[in-house]
């Protein structure tokens, strides 16, 4: 599991000084980016070696505004691995009160250089494994 910390300014918000849903969405993505690197699986060696990873699905429950100011955690959790397929749970909280902001369940599936789905490659899957 990684997690991230976020600090939200007046950009990630609305005009009521929440932040935009959508944004929620970037945030959940810089987790899992972390993930991957902190396995030492940059997405961009990946990209190099003709793979790349789309989200198939995001299922994301919004439970408490965030606000101008918050600072946020972000983590990302693999439940699942399927053939092509990593499906994480990611959950998106309030690092000083521990609130929870969102939960989310995100699939990503794995694309070859024609952006068909393709097995994950072993290197990715032992690591996933120990993850």
């Amino acid at each position: 599991m990684s997690t991230i910390n976020k600090k939200i300014y007046y950009h990630d918000t609305d005009a009521g000084g929440v932040v935009y849903y959508a944004n929620y969405l970037k945030f959940l993505e810089e987790a899992r980016t972390q993930f991957f690197e902190d396995l030492g699986l940059g997405v961009r060696a990946f990209g190099d070696r003709g793979f790349i990873y789309a989200v198939r699905y995001c299922n994301i429950a919004y439970k408490s505004p965030a606000r101008y100011g918050n600072t946020l955690m972000c983590d990302a959790r693999v439940v699942k691995v399927t053939g092509a397929q990593i499906i994480f749970a990611q959950r998106v909280w309030n690092g000083e009160d521990q609130r929870t902001f969102a939960e989310a369940e995100v699939a990503l599936v794995c694309l070859d250089k024609n952006f068909k789905p393709c097995s994950l490659p072993e290197d990715l899957r032992s690591k996933l494994e120990v993850a």
